[in-house]
């Protein structure tokens, strides 16, 4: 009944190829529940007209998981979560479709799906655990009952697709953001290179008067002992280079990088086809490089007592690492609410879930 659409892919296809073949595997399942419906049925208009639409919506599945007609940027994840829509809307009109006793099979699943997603506290999940249990009790289910389930399992599936989009807008706002720190890092280190003299990440530990004379330090070279009277300026301008920013940045970057590795454990997978772990990580990068220098420039003011004169280069790469590795002071409110939104995509943790209610409703008994 449905026109079954090419299923061969492109090497240009982005995305989670598991979840794309997962999405095609379902709409051809529901295919054949459809084409058995209509067989089982088969002088019933209502059962046509459904089935029909649905398998429509199960075209707009495949379609939507293919690779052309799509750009590339697109091609993320956004169209696995299209074809679900249609998978969905496909499922429910199956529901729809069929007898009472032809969904009370199927009530396990749309008691998981429903408690999946709704919390327990909504009035539509407790009718559907209320309604499961009469049913497992007297293997009937009314066609007020089956109303009841459908709703539900509509709001059900509304609430699922929120928490994609929802997840699929973290993503987006934190490859925006990691796009605009890269651009900062690329424009600090530019600037640094063109104009290396005008803000140097320099020190001078032993800056002073008479034969003392002056020390600078700077990320890359460092300057001896200068006689009495020396220069400060020439002596800056003999240690600084053009890399010095570019070198605490990509030193920054590293000890970042460390610290994205070392956050990993605590982070779970997700089915989600939006990579969270991915750009958390690529966040961290050039928040590290950031960091690194303002630390630095921090340092070299004197905000920091007792800290202001460090002896060597090896002390300012040492201090660029622990600026580097400390942005994960910052992005650690970005990895909770990462966390959070991977906790409320999918099943819960094991255990979270209730027993189903005893079929204490049947005639206002307890069951004996």
């Amino acid at each position: 009944m449905s026109n079954n659409m090419p299923l061969h892919t492109k090497s240009s296809e982005f995305g989670p190829w598991e979840l794309r073949e997962g999405v095609r595997a379902r709409a051809s399942e529901l295919e054949v529940l459809l084409d058995e419906r209509i067989a089982r049925h088969p002088d019933n208009r209502r059962v046509e007209l459904l089935a029909r639409q649905a398998m429509l919506e199960l075209d707009k599945a495949r379609e939507a998981v293919l690779p052309r007609g799509h750009a590339r940027w697109y091609k993320m994840g956004a169209h696995v979560t299209v074809g679900q829509i249609h998978l969905d809307t496909a499922h429910n009109l199956l529901l729809r479709l069929s007898e009472p006793q032809e969904v009370i099979p199927m009530m396990p699943g749309v008691l998981a799906f429903v408690r999946e997603h709704l919390p327990p506290s909504d009035p539509r999940r407790e009718q559907v655990e209320l309604i499961s249990g009469r049913t497992t009790a007297t293997g009937t289910l009314t066609p007020a009952d089956l109303e009841t389930v459908l709703d539900a399992v509509g709001v059900a599936r509304k609430e699922s697709i929120r928490e994609a989009l929802r997840i699929r807008s973290f993503v987006h706002i934190v490859a925006l953001v990691t796009f605009l720190l890269w651009l900062g890092a690329a424009l600090v280190a530019v600037l640094g290179g063109v104009s290396y003299d005008t803000l140097p990440l320099c020190f001078t530990p032993s800056q002073g008067i008479g034969e003392a004379g002056f020390e600078v330090v700077c990320p890359v070279k460092m300057t001896g002992n200068l006689p009495p009277g020396g220069d400060l300026n020439e002596a800056l301008s003999y240690a600084v280079t053009r890399v010095d920013y570019l070198v605490v940045e990509i030193v920054g970057i590293v000890a970042a990088g460390i610290s994205a590795a070392t956050s990993l454990h605590k982070m779970r997978g997700t089915a989600a086809p939006y990579n969270i772990p991915v750009v958390l990580a690529a966040l961290k990068l050039p928040t590290g490089a950031l960091t690194a220098v303002l630390g630095l420039l921090l340092m070299r003011g004197g905000f920091i007592p007792g800290l202001s004169a460090l002896d060597s280069s090896a002390q300012i790469i040492a201090w660029a690492i622990i600026f580097g590795y400390s942005q994960q002071l910052f992005t650690r409110l970005v990895d909770s609410q990462a966390e959070a939104l991977l906790n409320s995509f999918g099943p819960p943790p094991t255990g979270a879930v209730p027993p189903p209610p005893p079929p204490s409703g049947l005639a206002g008994q307890p069951p004996q």
